[in-house]
């Protein structure tokens, strides 16, 4: 039902979970723990699952959070259960709130998970491509600070992503990341189509992540694309379904 880093699971009075597809309710292409609230899978399906992941996590349902994402580098502090019916509009969560499960859905997206054990402050960030090129990273670890974290004690885990062996990209993608830096171009190495690359993502959220002065990293190194415990964006457009389902990858400081 879930997969661990063993740099945050050796840290005391933290959870966390990189969930896979298993051990939920939904059907179809959502089978089984779809805990996307955007997927157009039965609204009451989506509940059940976030409720057993939220007990996965050792806090109520109301208690498990996450955000409106929009592939950006927007962070919101959270202190409590969201207010009103809608969620924030963002890319990351930081808290250093006791009793509150933070979280961040993907379907390829790089997952990230950070805690400074000594501040006790956590942070959970959806690093897509924009994500990532746009700083959701550096935004994530500027608002654990303003929190009372210190980078130097980061500790971030890299979860279930699109590996570079099955992200085939463009050459209008290559030129749009060495175009913000031609340090980029070690992210790409070429494809079997003429015109198209291959792109690390995992690398990138690495790199980003040292940039900001985060070096202690792990990197669960898993493929979504490749892997069938796990939901894909790409690999459902190639099989022409209709939608697809979401993972949540959580993180919570014990009351």
């Amino acid at each position: 039902m879930r997969l661990g880093s063993p740099l945050l699971s050796a840290i005391p009075g933290l959870r966390h979970a990189f969930f896979t597809r298993e051990g939920g309710v939904s059907g179809g292409v959502y089978e089984s723990l779809n805990g996307g609230i955007g997927s157009n899978d039965d609204p009451a399906d989506v509940r059940e699952n976030r409720r057993r992941m939220a007990g996965q996590m050792g806090v109520m349902p109301e208690h498990f959070l996450s955000v409106h994402q929009t592939h950006s580098p927007d962070v919101v502090v959270a202190t409590g259960p969201w207010q009103g019916a809608s969620r924030p509009r963002a890319d990351a969560i930081v808290t250093r709130t006791e009793g509150l499960a933070i979280g961040v859905t993907t379907a390829d997206c790089g997952p990230i998970l950070l805690a400074d054990p000594n501040a006790r402050v956590i942070g959970a960030a959806h690093a897509g491509w924009k994500g990532a090129l746009t700083g959701i990273v550096e935004s994530t670890v500027e608002a654990m600070e303003k929190l009372g974290a210190g980078r130097g004690g980061i500790v971030a885990a890299i979860g279930p992503l699109i590996r570079q062996h099955s992200y085939e990209v463009g050459g209008e993608f290559v030129e749009r990341f060495i175009e913000a830096d031609a340090e980029n171009a070690l992210f790409f190495i070429p494809a079997a189509r003429e015109g198209h690359a291959m792109f690390d993502l995992a690398g990138l959220i690495r790199m980003r992540l040292e940039n900001a002065g985060i070096l202690v990293i792990d990197d669960v190194g898993v493929d979504t694309y490749s892997d069938q415990r796990f939901y894909s964006y790409r690999r459902s457009v190639h099989r022409n379904e209709p939608d697809y389902g979401r993972h949540v990858h959580a993180i919570a400081l014990e009351a």
